[in-house]
């Protein structure tokens, strides 16, 4: 066999092999055994006829070609073990001849990161506030989802919950047919035509009215657009909520219940301070990968980036299935070919790429290791959480895989808390631990699948459950 360096530079190496037959026969042998399995030859049982018969009945290149799947893998990997070359990545292989065998592989190395001077960063960290005019909001809205609806006998008002019948004519064609149908009319709602809810204001329980409204020009059923539409609406009934006191009865009442109304503001308001915080930390969290990004360089395989894309590529491909549409569709509706698409992400598959190569270097940097007792303790964690659940979620968290996912979470949960360190823009007391069950549960999450770099964590409510 034959080696030879084609090309070299700091980020692939391209190889040219060439075998010879004594390198082919143990792969041509695994080949024959394959196929005179499969092979029907005249007076042999299948799998009984000798080498010579099936290779004289097939050919050579027949067995040559069947053993291809397997024969440039393995010998790539021995040329590599020789060479003491290390691939990052799988190399991309060209099979150049078949009769004899020789291909040539571009091999992607490990990527040379350097940080630069990423020390010196420094990131503002945007405060957080907690204005009683917050507190005030979220507790009135509090109160309107637990108030009841209640029958009035008075015309309606804005926000009051309507049930109608409403009938809507477009040049003879019936547009709307809705029996006895809830709505609630407020100023500023164009649906289903603008000036709708303000011709029901002053209408009683009872009464019928007919009315005609334009549709606007931008209307997404186009054949209507811009057309007059005449309404008949009668009114079945009206109801109003009937909100409760501010008080601490009104408190006890929104479930897991409060002491009084002040311990459920003062809930209202830890709340809205833990989700600013959370908000802050990830404006800060972009901003100090941003800036490190500027101050860092990388040089990697053109091969790791296309791989990037693809796997960003396959990605929008399975979002899309699960909205039942195929890529197809959608680069139609978005009046783009694949390659042009692909082009697009690009940027966004090298900044991807490029940030998980800087976290991982300044994890290295800052000796970042996860022990098995800090996956245990988080495994414990997460199964703590999952209530009912305790015994299945430890079950499915015992894989290999799993506990691989979770050794990434928290690498990337401390390499994080590190890097706001260093610039300065970590929250006051702040640790790279779990602050309550919402961070556990997304770490649950993360369990279930590797996180890639722009993974975006789910935003956590301010309101209380009602």
């Amino acid at each position: 066999m034959i080696v030879t360096k084609e090309s070299e530079t700091p980020t692939d190496i391209t190889l040219n092999v060439s075998m010879a037959s004594e390198d082919e026969e143990p792969f041509i042998g695994r080949s024959y055994r394959r196929l005179a399995s499969r092979v029907k030859i005249p007076g042999f049982r299948p799998g009984k006829a000798p080498r010579s018969i099936v290779e004289s009945h097939l050919g050579r290149t027949a067995l040559v070609q069947e053993a291809l799947e397997f024969m440039i893998p393995e010998t790539l990997n021995q040329v590599l073990s020789d060479e003491s070359i290390q691939a990052y990545a799988d190399p991309q292989l060209e099979l150049l001849e078949i009769e004899p065998v020789s291909f040539k592989a571009i091999v992607p190395l490990e990527p040379l990161v350097d940080l630069g001077d990423f020390r010196s960063i420094h990131v503002d960290r945007e405060p957080v506030e907690v204005t009683e005019e917050q507190v005030d909001e979220v507790v009135e809205q509090l109160r309107n989802e637990s108030a009841p609806w209640d029958p009035v006998e008075r015309p309606v008002q804005f926000g009051d919950l309507l049930n109608l019948n409403v009938d809507g004519t477009i040049e003879g064609d019936q547009a709307i047919n809705d029996k006895g149908v809830d709505f609630i009319p407020e100023k500023e709602n164009p649906m289903p035509m603008p000036g709708f809810s303000a011709a029901l204001v002053g209408m009683t329980a009872g009464e019928t009215k007919e009315l005609s409204l334009f549709v606007p020009d931008d209307h997404n059923q186009e054949e209507y657009a811009g057309k007059e539409c005449q309404f008949k609406v009668e009114v079945l009934s009206i109801k109003e909520k009937l909100l409760p006191e501010l008080d601490d009865e009104f408190a006890k009442g929104i479930r897991d219940g409060y002491e009084s109304l002040e311990a459920l503001k003062d809930f209202v308001r830890q709340r809205i301070k833990d989700d600013g915080e959370a908000s802050a930390d990830r404006q800060a969290q972009e901003a100090s990968v941003q800036e490190l990004l500027k101050t860092a360089s990388v040089q990697a395989s053109d091969l790791i980036y296309q791989r990037e894309l693809d796997h960003m590529y396959e990605e929008r491909e399975r979002s899309l299935r699960s909205q039942r549409m195929d890529m197809d569709t959608y680069l139609g509706y978005i009046g783009k070919t694949g390659e042009e698409w692909r082009e697009e992400l690009r940027p966004r598959a090298e900044e991807r790429l490029n940030t998980y190569l800087v976290l991982r270097k300044l994890a290295e940097e800052e000796s970042i290791e996860i022990s098995p007792e800090d996956i245990q303790s988080e495994i414990d964690t997460i199964v703590v959480n999952a209530g009912d659940s305790e015994e299945t979620m430890r079950n499915t968290l015992s894989s290999e895989s799993a506990h691989e996912s979770i050794r990434s979470s928290l690498v990337n949960r401390q390499v994080m808390a590190r890097l706001l360190e260093i610039t300065g823009a970590a929250a006051p007391g702040s640790t790279d631990q779990p602050a309550n069950e919402e961070e556990a549960e997304d770490s649950q999450e993360e369990s279930d699948a590797a996180g890639s770099p722009d993974s975006e964590e789910p935003e956590q409510g301010a309101e209380p459950d009602a």
